[in-house]
């Protein structure tokens, strides 16, 4: 008798699921995984570019050592990118969430100024150590982009999930603790337009048949208009009558 109750409990139970996986039920839980686990591969790719920028700014500072504004800034930015606490809390914080990617963002920035250097020091930028540290940023630079693809990805699923039938009716009842994911931005850089300057001395190229910029034709002579597009008040000659 104990063994059939236990059997039919067992079933019941397993019918229970599968109705409930069956209506979403399992669906934000498993998506709030997803996330996280993404979550878990950016702070992994930030921190693979934080471990190599020490030695990074020690090659530069070995060839270019008046650039100290520069080896400075970085220095100081990959400290507050560091320092900036995160957790799994952070991705349903939104001010949390934007100090952590404005950190990144100026990090970023200045470590673009400090390879931009290399151009200046050929020695620097024909060292073997610093073409190898140059090999692996831009490896961990793509990591980054992709590791905030999809973690991206991952949060545009699960936050759709929370406000659409039947996803919205679990997390107003049984999954209210679940709130939504803060996306990666673009940074502010990456949205303006590059600014185009134009160099005043710079002179239009001439047109053909045109004379220079501030020189006058020859006067006396008319270039001989072409068939059927004759000057505004120029008569076209007329044809002379055989005697």
């Amino acid at each position: 008798m104990k063994l059939t109750r236990k059997l039919i409990g067992l079933a019941a139970a397993l019918g229970l699921s599968v109705v409930l996986a069956g209506c979403g039920y399992n669906t934000i839980p498993t998506q709030d995984q997803a996330v996280k686990a993404s979550w878990a591969n950016v702070q992994a790719a930030y921190q693979r570019r934080a471990d190599l920028i020490p030695n990074l700014v020690n090659t530069v500072a070995a060839y270019a050592k008046q650039e100290q504004t520069v080896l400075i800034a970085v220095t100081q930015a990959r400290a507050s990118a560091t320092q900036v606490k995160v957790d799994a809390s952070t991705i349903t914080d939104p001010e949390a969430f934007a100090r952590y990617q404005q950190a990144q963002n100026q990090l970023s920035g200045v470590l673009g100024r400090l390879l931009a250097i290399s151009e200046a020091y050929p020695d620097l930028k024909s060292n073997t150590n610093f073409l190898a540290l140059q090999s692996q940023l831009e490896g961990t630079e793509n990591r980054i982009e992709i590791s905030r693809r999809d973690y991206n990805a991952a949060v545009q699923a699960y936050n759709t999930t929370l406000v659409t039938i039947p996803g919205s009716i679990w997390a107003a009842t049984l999954h209210s603790g679940y709130k939504q994911a803060q996306p990666f931005n673009a940074s502010a850089a990456a949205q303006e337009a590059p600014s185009v300057n134009f160099n005043n001395s710079m002179m239009m190229a001439p047109q053909p048949g045109a004379a220079p910029q501030g020189t006058m034709a020859p006067q006396g002579t008319m270039a001989p208009a072409p068939q059927g597009n004759l000057p505004q008040g120029t008569m076209a000659p007329q044809p002379q009558a055989n005697p």
